[in-house]
């Protein structure tokens, strides 16, 4: 018999209907909003950096003028620009991941395919870019041994350059997103706090 006389008080927790075992709402204080906010504020600036110093990098590489080698004589060189596009590309479609979550509050994807795809694409990209850069340091440098250095030299040099420079900042979003797995296979959500 319950206290006040056969009647049912309500739950203090009401019971949430669940149909998945992943569709329980989190809750999250204002502080801790902060913080993600600011956590997804700081996944979308490395994407925008690495997206602008890829971009950079390949319009640097394909601009070279017509009197001097081109860059797609070279190997190496194609694999930069290559390389330098399709991070570009990949960069912007997770920058635009990271604006929806940061306006939203939930990811594109599912929270256990987006912290998989972010973290797995980060790095793969991540080392196909150093390794482009990487030919393209050697295939420059044999280049300024062989022939005096014109123009081409020194837009392939400053290409190569941006292209690492995309390769740190897709490199701190991969640490970011790896440890958001972390904290998805620790907590079951990628949220830290």
């Amino acid at each position: 018999m319950t206290r006040n006389g056969g009647v049912e008080s309500p739950s203090p927790r009401p019971r949430i209907h669940q149909t998945h075992p992943h569709d329980t709402p989190h809750f999250h204080s204002t502080v801790s909003e902060r913080k993600l906010r600011r956590f997804n504020c700081f996944i979308f600036i490395f994407r925008l950096a690495a997206f602008c110093f890829s971009l950079s990098a390949a319009v640097f590489m394909i601009a070279t003028k017509s009197g001097s080698p081109r860059w797609y004589d070279f190997s190496a060189f194609r694999f930069v620009v290559a390389a330098n596009g399709i991070v570009a590309l990949y960069s912007l479609f997770e920058m635009v991941a990271s604006a929806w979550e940061i306006s939203r509050g939930s990811t594109i994807l599912p929270e256990f395919y987006q912290v998989w795809f972010d973290f797995a694409h980060d790095q793969v990209f991540a080392y196909m870019l150093l390794s482009a850069d990487s030919t393209g340091t050697e295939m420059a440098r044999q280049l300024r041994g062989v022939a005096t250095c014109d123009s081409f030299c020194v837009q392939s040099d400053i290409a190569v350059a941006l292209g690492f420079a995309g390769f740190l900042f897709l490199m701190m979003s991969s640490l970011l997103s790896g440890f958001r797995v972390v904290c998805f296979i620790i907590k079951g959500s990628r949220f830290h706090v």
